[in-house]
């Protein structure tokens, strides 16, 4: 298998994770890495032999990478990844996609003209206990969907951010609902506090509405002490609980609805306690299989698994949700 050329732009508290896997990958080779902070740039370039640059426009001139993540600030994410693009190499661009809509879609239009990959780094669709959670649901087991509820809630974050909490870590959530019901969201509305964050909101509940009828419920903040983050869809025959902390997956049986084919579920008479079952769950590491992903699409000439549409929907739906938590409105989406 050809072995495709990498760079990372951005060597943070994820872009190095992004250099270490690369090194990892048969697909991929680490070829040099660039940060603002030279320092950063030059432990991380040490660690796993390769140039260090402080200026990425000389990375991606000099050394001239087929595949760049592109793990900067926010509003840095056009600048870069439109540069990498021009300069031949397919882009996996950390969420959110881009800091405005405007520039989301500049950059899907320019690697459309170019004939570039470009992927968003959500991350969590690539996680064990959420593939199999798509599975079983795709397989029927659930029966017709109600609702989806995610709930990623933790203390302060330490490091600086230039986002609130909706834009840095809704696009997550709203990423996995529209992944797992395969439906789109028809409109939003949101509930906003600013409780500790100088200048964005920290804490957000929202509720969505999508195209098939499914509800969403988000509950997001930066204010709680223990840490969590699951996701639960609620159906005909039960609910499934998915814990992305524990990667454990639960299915918890409507007795109602047990022994019902999909002919007779007009019979369903209520809900009640039935069996609790706990699926074993393949651990590995999620953005191993996130970049493998990548890698596979621009080698094997396959569209992106997360595309940079996936990555503006996530986008729009998480300003929608801002404006709402503003204006105390519903918000449509379309």
């Amino acid at each position: 298998m050809a072995s495709l050329k990498a760079a990372v732009i951005g060597v943070g508290s994820m872009g190095r994770h992004h250099a270490r896997v690369y090194t990892e990958l048969a697909q991929t080779d680490l070829i040099a890495v660039a940060d603002a902070n030279v320092e950063n740039a030059q432990n991380i370039a040490a660690k796993f032999g390769v140039p260090a640059y402080e200026d990425y426009r000389k990375l991606l001139e000099e050394m001239q990478p087929d595949v760049v993540t592109v793990a900067v600030p926010t509003g840095l994410h056009r600048e870069v990844a439109e540069l990498a693009m021009q300069a031949g190499a397919h882009v996996l661009v950390e969420k959110p996609i881009a800091a405005t809509l405007a520039e989301g879609q500049a950059l899907i239009a320019l690697a459309a003209s170019l004939e570039r990959k470009l992927m968003v780094g959500h991350i969590v669709r690539f996680s064990p206990v959420i593939q199999a959670l798509k599975q079983h649901l795709d397989s029927g087991e659930l029966g017709r969907i109600f609702q989806i509820f995610c709930r990623r809630v933790g203390p302060f974050p330490a490091r600086i951010r230039d986002v609130g909490v909706v834009v840095d870590l809704a696009p997550h959530d709203l990423d996995v609902m529209r992944f797992v019901s395969g439906d789109e969201v028809v409109r939003v509305f949101a509930e906003t506090e600013q409780q500790i964050h100088t200048a964005h909101e920290d804490l957000v509940t929202a509720q969505l509405r999508f195209a098939n009828g499914i509800t969403g419920v988000l509950e997001i903040n930066w204010l709680t002490p223990q840490k969590t983050r699951t996701v639960s869809v609620l159906g005909e025959h039960g609910m499934f609980l998915a814990d992305d902390l524990t990667q454990d997956l639960f299915f918890f049986e409507n007795a109602e609805a047990a022994g019902l084919d999909w002919g007779h579920l007009s019979l369903l008479k209520g809900v009640s306690e039935g069996r609790m079952i706990r699926y074993p769950i393949q651990r590995y590491e999620p953005l191993r299989a996130e970049l493998a992903a990548f890698a596979d699409a621009v080698l094997e000439n396959r569209p992106a698994p997360v595309s940079g549409e996936d990555g503006l929907m996530a986008l729009r739906l998480a300003l929608a949700l801002v404006k709402s938590g503003r204006t105390h409105e519903v918000i449509p989406v379309g």
